[in-house]
């Protein structure tokens, strides 16, 4: 048996609070949805519509939760990489930065070449479950084409399973049709989960147009949909944590609501991304161990209280290179995130300057920290041949248990840095002193140069460019 230790910040009797002060905020303020075909679903439904504002009530939303799966399969075209949600905690992509940097070039825009190098450390990475999603946002390509050179980019460069990202109608539907292509099989959207989204909330109490036509389009589609509000306490949120806890969770719910009523049964994952606002600025706070202090408290409601697969964000920094504000910035959150029981942890792969930048070096640097939290997170064998009674009297006093076969059975299984160096000074000092930095720039060098340059075959990749042009030219 191995010991899973869970971090919780508030108690099971805070739960029916936090669901009450939720439901009664969906029946009596609303929250407005800024697509008429999202309205429509309400009132198709019979859930009280205004203008732009649904209002639902305790049944509707508890109906809702009740369809919900507490796992599901996350396929891959590579099925040895498939996943079960909900059971483990997996690694996904960044979502967002616009900046690259690294050792050699220093910040700069980022290019689908970037994009492309990103997922083949994702594909190549024993810690990144996912593929996908926006670790870094191409400036190079044409922002008509830009979902569909991105999907053919993640399609050809990994056989994870894939995350898409927030778009209009058209839009997502065109990368739900090249996943098809990629797996080969008409209609396999309908039977497995292939291709998930993530999409905020446009906080406070909204869900903009474009968030609203993918979770349509995703729901019709039989796919996994990440229901992330990404919140700034004192801004965008009540100033108060536990009340931003309930905003989140109102947004939350409210997004569930809809995706269940299009398709009852659709995979949900509750997602937090929700942080302070750095209040001499009113700005967003990536730094801020208080982010976490909100985020908990929704993971704990997600698994223990609706039993659904829980999502956060962590490893986030506000540090603008790699020093040690952004090696303890990002263990804090990643640290918390994991221990917090998230089933999916994000943000947490080479971010930095609050989430504007992807660092190569420290996407490798963050790989080995989130090896260490897993270590941690995993706890320790407490099975009684683990108390080694045997061994310790055998060994007696002055002994050594170095020569020992059981040490000899098992010293494989411990834990061991990937980037960290545990070499003496001396040595260390021999071999030119290299900082961890320098170490990182010259492993992911390697990863890169021995990655494939196309994980599908021609055929396919013909295939794919054919339907890109056939759109480009429409």
């Amino acid at each position: 048996m191995t010991l899973k230790p869970r971090l919780h910040v508030i108690s099971e009797q805070d739960y029916p609070r936090i669901h009450e002060a939720t439901v009664k905020i969906l029946g009596e303020t609303g929250v407005v949805f800024h697509s008429e075909e999202a309205l429509a679903v309400f009132r198709k439904h019979g859930a009280k519509v205004m203008n732009k504002t649904v209002y639902l009530d305790r049944t509707r939303i508890e109906q809702a939760l009740e369809t919900c799966p507490r796992t599901f399969s996350w396929m891959a075209r590579n099925e040895k990489h498939a996943v079960v949600v909900g059971e483990e905690c997996l690694i996904q992509p960044n979502a967002g930065p616009v900046y690259i940097q690294d050792l050699d070039r220093g910040r700069r825009l980022a290019l689908l070449e970037d994009y492309c190098n990103i997922q083949k450390l994702c594909q190549a990475s024993d810690v990144v479950n996912l593929a996908g999603h926006i670790p870094v946002n191409p400036s190079d390509v044409n922002q008509q084409e830009k979902h569909l050179r991105i999907m053919h980019a993640m399609i050809k460069h990994a056989d994870k399973p894939l995350i898409g990202h927030t778009v209009y109608r058209k839009q997502a539907q065109e990368m739900l049709d090249m996943m098809e292509i990629a797996i080969g099989k008409k209609g396999c959207l309908q039977d497995k989960h292939y291709l998930g989204v993530v999409v905020n909330p446009l906080s406070p109490l909204a869900y903009s147009e474009d968030a609203l036509e993918t979770m349509l389009v995703y729901a019709e589609n039989k796919q996994p949909i990440v229901i992330a509000p990404a919140i700034m306490a004192g801004v965008s949120g009540p100033i108060s944590l536990l009340g931003t806890v309930v905003q989140q969770n109102a947004e939350i719910l409210a997004g569930i609501v809809l995706v269940q009523l299009i398709n009852p049964g659709n995979p949900v994952v509750y997602s937090t991304a929700s942080t302070t606002a750095f209040m001499k600025r009113a700005s967003y706070c990536a730094g801020t161990p208080e982010a976490m202090l909100i985020n908990i408290p929704n993971l704990q409601m997600g698994q223990d209280f609706y039993h659904l697969p829980v999502r956060t964000m962590c490893g986030i920094t506000e540090a603008k290179t790699i020093d040690s504000q952004s090696g303890f910035e990002t263990m804090q959150s990643v640290m918390m995130g994991m221990l917090g029981g998230a089933h999916i942890l994000v943000q947490c792969l080479g971010v930095l300057d609050a989430l504007m930048t992807t660092s190569y070096e420290k996407f490798i640097i963050d790989e080995e920290i989130i090896r260490r939290v897993k270590c941690v997170a995993g706890g320790i064998d407490n099975s009684d041949n683990a108390l080694a009674v045997d061994v310790i009297q055998e060994i007696g006093p002055t002994g050594t248990y170095l020569t020992h076969q059981s040490t000899y059975e098992h010293f494989r299984e411990r834990w061991a840095p990937t980037i960290s160096n545990w070499e003496p000074y001396d040595n260390w000092a021999k071999a030119g002193g290299e900082e961890i930095v320098i170490a990182a720039n010259r492993k992911l060098k390697e990863i890169l140069h021995h990655a494939p340059p196309s994980l599908i075959d021609a055929a396919l990749d013909q295939e794919l460019m054919r339907y890109i042009h056939q759109l480009i030219e429409e």
